[in-house]
């Protein structure tokens, strides 16, 4: 849901959930509760994944891509999934809901005591009882919001992408599923603010951490 990193999702920020939110929050008891709760609507689930927080340089260029691959499904036949929030990769709710979608969103706990806002264009939001943001465990395995994540996917489109997007969607190539990556690099203004409170480099590279996992974005000579 988000550039992404392992301290916070995609760094959403911090501003109070709607009150229409009560409604549409479901609290499972844990990771496995969410997928048989999803599963049981019936429908496969086609997740993005990507920047959030620090949002895309180009976000024209990023609702095409994404308005592209949702062209190919028919809105009765799948649910659209991504991080419950509306920044960045959060781009995708509104665009599906506008074809006709379910949408649902998997999110952390931290971001409700965080106060994060859910995106209105989410039907559902399945809030996953977590200490982390997602990404690898302290064990080595997912975290339990990103075991939810790619346990519910059939498929997984990831557009861009931090350290948690990585995480999962290596993942899930690794159980079989089908996984697609389209480059596109994070708010190049927002990493560097980013970087310089953390007092560290200017970065260079704004493509993300998916790069290195994907032959599709080696230069020519490299593949």
């Amino acid at each position: 849901m988000g550039a992404e990193t392992n301290s916070s999702r995609e760094q959403r920020g911090s501003t109070q959930s709607s009150a229409t939110d009560a409604g549409r929050i479901v609290r499972p008891a844990n990771a496995d509760a969410a997928i048989a709760l999803i599963r049981g609507a019936g429908r496969p689930v086609v997740t993005f994944v990507g920047f959030s927080g620090t949002g895309y340089e180009d976000p024209r260029a990023v609702a095409l891509a994404i308005a592209k691959v949702l062209d190919e499904f028919e809105p009765t036949s799948v649910m659209i999934s991504a991080g419950a929030t509306p920044e960045g990769i959060g781009a995708v709710y509104s665009l599906a809901k506008n074809r006709g979608f379910t949408t649902i969103g998997i999110v952390s706990a931290i971001a409700e005591k965080e106060g994060a806002t859910f995106s209105p264009h989410a039907d559902t939001v399945y809030v996953i009882a977590d200490d982390t943001w997602g990404g690898i465990a302290a064990d080595g395995g997912l975290s339990p919001t990103s075991s939810a994540i790619v346990g519910v996917s059939a498929e997984m489109i990831a557009i861009g992408g931090g350290d948690i997007a990585r995480d999962e969607t290596v993942a899930a190539r690794a159980m079989g599923k089908k996984v697609r990556y389209i480059p596109a690099d994070m708010n190049h203004a927002a990493a560097i603010a980013k970087a310089r409170e953390k007092r560290q480099p200017d970065p260079t590279d704004f493509r993300g951490a998916l790069p290195p996992y994907f032959d599709e974005t080696k230069p020519p000579a490299d593949k």
